[in-house]
């Protein structure tokens, strides 16, 4: 019996354009119904998961942050951000190589130095609290900081993933998408929010699903009982994971949490 499923958004659960499809919303509430508690766990901040998902906002877990911010009904469960004394050194070893923009992902808001394109454009467009500051050495201690998102404008898999673990090797360093890696908590990946969730909740392994499309998700994805990755996703991943849901543009999400409900999950 299935009792709670995480989906990631981007590449996963939004369709072809980046849009959360209306019908999700539907889905969680006969999900709830049924007892399964539904979680959008994803790179994303707080506040553009929860203006995501406003109609079932308070019947979700939202994991935020690759895991850092775990959030529900409004309370803050779980909390584990970059110690500000890290924070200056992994900037300045980010600044340090060519292409790379950092974003510093504050618990309340997002923070860039640049607005320069397309960078500025995607991150006003992926954080709906997003603040450009003169310099982001000056945020420091304002909030605790989630994670340093870190845009590559030469490919994160082919520049970015190659260079920063043995520059901030105190840091996890992880592949989140195309242009994007990101900096955290040595301890911060969505599998430890998972197994944080399936503990406060009294989850077994076996009672969880798990859709992801890239290496951000690979520890939530083995953390629970089913995992399943889009036709789309990263060829590794895909290859580790092995069962696959049609393309996120196809709806491969949807089609799966259809057929649980009609399964009686």
């Amino acid at each position: 019996m299935v009792k709670f499923i995480a989906a990631d958004l981007d590449g996963t659960l939004l369709d072809g354009n980046g849009a959360l499809p209306p019908e999700i919303f539907g889905l969680i509430e006969k999900l709830k119904e049924r007892g399964v508690l539904f979680a959008p766990a994803s790179g994303r901040q707080y506040a553009n998961l929860r203006k995501l998902f406003e109609p079932v906002a308070d019947d979700i877990v939202l994991i935020c942050e690759n895991g850092a911010l775990v959030r529900y009904r409004g309370e803050t469960l779980r909390l584990t951000p970059v110690l500000d004394g890290l924070l200056k050194h992994a900037l300045d070893e980010i600044r340090a190589v060519p292409g790379l923009l950092p974003v510093l992902c504050g618990t309340n808001s997002a923070y860039v130095e640049t607005d320069v394109l397309p960078f500025y454009r995607l991150c006003t467009e992926a954080y709906t609290n997003c603040v450009l500051v003169p310099s982001l050495d000056g945020v420091i201690g304002r909030e605790a900081v989630c994670k340093i998102a870190v845009y590559d404008e030469l490919g994160a898999a082919e520049h970015c993933i190659r260079i920063l673990p043995d520059r901030l090797p105190s840091l996890r360093t992880a592949l989140s998408g195309t242009a994007w890696c990101d900096v955290s908590a040595p301890e911060v990946n969505k599998g430890e929010a998972i197994r944080f969730l399936r503990e406060a909740f009294g989850f077994k392994r076996e009672e969880c699903v798990a859709f992801g499309d890239h290496m951000n998700d690979y520890e939530m994805l083995t953390e629970c009982g089913r995992a399943y990755v889009p036709e789309n996703a990263y060829p590794p991943l895909k290859k580790l994971i092995g069962r696959t849901v049609p393309s996120n543009a196809e709806g491969g999400v949807l089609i799966k949490l259809r057929e649980m409900l009609e399964e009686e999950v």
